[in-house]
């Protein structure tokens, strides 16, 4: 994608949009990492309506996150 951009870094003709991002990411990443350990709790058969839930909160909140903050 950056060869067919002519882009040596990503977002490198957003600044604004890269500085956004930048500032996020220490919010929204602990909860990728919540989302994806109840995924494989989920998808090894665990379906206790914890981990469902948790699911549905994870996304909403990354949801949120990115909506808000850019």
């Amino acid at each position: 994608m950056m060869q067919i951009s002519e882009q040596h870094e990503l977002l490198s003709t957003n600044p604004l949009l890269k500085r956004s991002i930048k500032h996020r990411f220490p919010y929204m990443s602990p909860l990728n990492h919540v989302q994806v350990e109840l995924l494989k709790r989920y998808r090894q058969g665990d379906q206790d309506e914890r981990v469902r839930r948790g699911i549905h909160l994870s996304i909403n909140g990354i949801a949120a996150g990115l909506r808000n903050s850019g």
